[in-house]
């Protein structure tokens, strides 16, 4: 990937970028934006506010710099990267603009440390590294028929109050044009423009595939945190998208790919939103395998913030093989067969562990705890599968 001479270099900065890796892609971001504002529109400005894409970058450039002699380790992860990049409209010259960005962020950060060779060895990374990317992105824009930040427009058939804080939303092309279904754990990029001129795009796992001619996601509304703004995107989209709406939306993408297809038995196990790209594959299976054996699992904090639960109910009724287990933090009189706290590995039935995929999604913290029972449990990481997009994606090459 680099050359023999620029290699120790690389090397070398493992320990510097573990330890200023933050404070580089931070002074990376600032001076971007200062001289591309453009640019802020391709990026989620709520994870600049708190700090997460700062530190996701820190995480990727880290990560490539300890993982750069093991192609194979980076493969998948660039894959996903790769997806996201196209589903927001990455562009070449983009390119160019974030390595002059980069490479100065290194230099005043690290100052003398930062030597010639050291910064020759990186601009020769980050450029075959971006070669990578460039050409993989060209060819998935290819492949899906658009320009890079091509969005086609869908006007809203339908909206549904799934939980207290969720609405599914189905769409379908103004035009009357066929529509690509995607796959279940695939996403849509969402464009909203602001009054004030401004523009943000999110990201939004498909959850129903099985309708040919619409697409349909579930938007959480995020509230404030205590160290994290409000989701401005999400709240927009439930304040203001009715049946009728015009949304400016990407086709799917993402290599999160639930086994719907095949007979296996298969594991879904989820919390929160992360019901999403779970209650997408389920409806698939009902649709294709309706005698396959799926144990779905999933967690939420009460019954009123439990969506997609009569999407559950339905497939139940269609898969005398489905065994469905939901897990309460707060449990009322009236919540029957239900579960309470949080979801426990060790109260799911048996399975084959060496031969089953176990497909996650959730908060984070959700999926950390659930990876780590389940491999003490005897399952394979081989057979583990998870959907994340942020620090937590490269832990396994930190």
């Amino acid at each position: 990937m680099i050359s023999a001479a620029s290699r120790p270099y690389i090397d070398a900065s493992v320990p510097v970028l573990r330890q200023h890796g933050v404070a580089i892609t931070t002074t990376f971001y600032r001076n971007m934006f200062a001289e591309h504002p453009e640019l802020t529109n391709l990026f989620n400005m709520g994870n600049q506010a708190n700090g997460a894409q700062q530190q996701s970058l820190a995480s990727a450039v880290f990560a490539y710099a300890a993982n750069i002699g093991d192609p194979g380790a980076l493969a998948p992860v660039i894959e996903r990267i790769v997806h996201k990049h196209v589903s927001v409209g990455i562009r070449e010259e983009h390119y160019p603009i974030v390595g002059r960005h980069l490479l100065g962020a290194i230099a005043s950060t690290l100052g003398e440390a930062a030597t010639p060779p050291l910064l020759a060895a990186w601009d020769e990374a980050y450029h075959s590294l971006a070669a990578l990317f460039i050409e993989a992105e060209r060819a998935m824009y290819a492949g899906a028929g658009i320009t890079p930040g091509q969005r086609r427009a869908l006007r809203v058939t339908e909206v549904t109050q799934e939980s207290a804080d969720v609405v599914a939303i189905r769409m379908a092309p103004e035009d009357g044009a066929p529509v690509a279904s995607g796959k279940a754990g695939q996403y849509l990029s969402v464009q909203v423009d602001f009054a004030d001129g401004r523009r943000q795009i999110r990201q939004y796992s498909l959850s129903d595939t099985t309708e040919p001619g619409s697409l349909s996601i579930s938007v959480k509304r995020e509230p404030a945190g205590l160290a994290t703004p409000a989701g401005e995107v999400s709240n927009w989209i439930h304040d203001n998208v009715r049946v009728g709406s015009v949304l400016q939306v990407s086709p799917p993408f993402g290599d999160f790919a639930p086994d719907t297809e095949s007979e296996e038995p298969v594991v879904l196990l989820s919390a929160g939103i992360g019901v999403t790209p779970m209650i997408a594959a389920l409806k698939r299976i009902a649709r294709v395998h309706p005698q396959r054996r799926v144990i779905f699992a999933h967690a939420a904090r009460n019954a009123r913030h439990h969506a997609h639960h009569a999407d559950v109910l339905a497939a139940r009724a269609v898969m005398p093989h489905l065994q469905v287990f939901t897990f309460y933090e707060e449990v009322s009189a009236h919540d029957d067969d239900v579960l309470p706290g949080w979801m426990d590995v060790a109260r799911l039935p048996a399975w084959p562990r060496t031969e089953t995929n176990v497909y996650l999604c959730g908060p984070l913290p959700f999926m950390q705890a659930q990876w780590l029972a389940l491999v003490g449990a005897g399952v394979p990481v081989t057979r583990l599968h998870r959907e994340v997009f942020g620090p937590d994606m490269l832990d396994h090459l930190l």
